[in-house]
């Protein structure tokens, strides 16, 4: 039995980092071409080739504290704690 849990922590872990992984992939593939699209058009800067990467970096880096630091905002366990609060309030 606990070792199902544990199979079943880490596959849900490497999920995560699967999906992390992934984001930055896009991220980098996305930005690069926004900037290349942009300054292939001459001298003119449009200010939403920084805004896009500052922005949608900010949502990566929260997405990094999730999945490397996920006891970073809620504490350790808090997860487990709440999914037993709501079985025995559901009894």
């Amino acid at each position: 039995m606990e070792n199902n849990i544990q199979y079943q922590r880490a596959k849900k872990r490497v999920k995560e980092m699967k999906g992390f992984y992934i984001h930055v992939t896009v991220f980098v593939m996305v930005n690069l071409l926004l900037f290349g699209l942009n300054f292939s058009k001459g001298s003119e800067i449009a200010y939403w080739s920084f805004l896009t990467p500052l922005l949608w970096g900010i949502g990566l880096l929260a997405h990094a504290l999730s999945v490397f630091l996920p006891n970073f905002i809620f504490g350790k366990d808090w997860e487990e704690r709440k999914i037993r609060q709501f079985m025995q309030k559901n009894r």
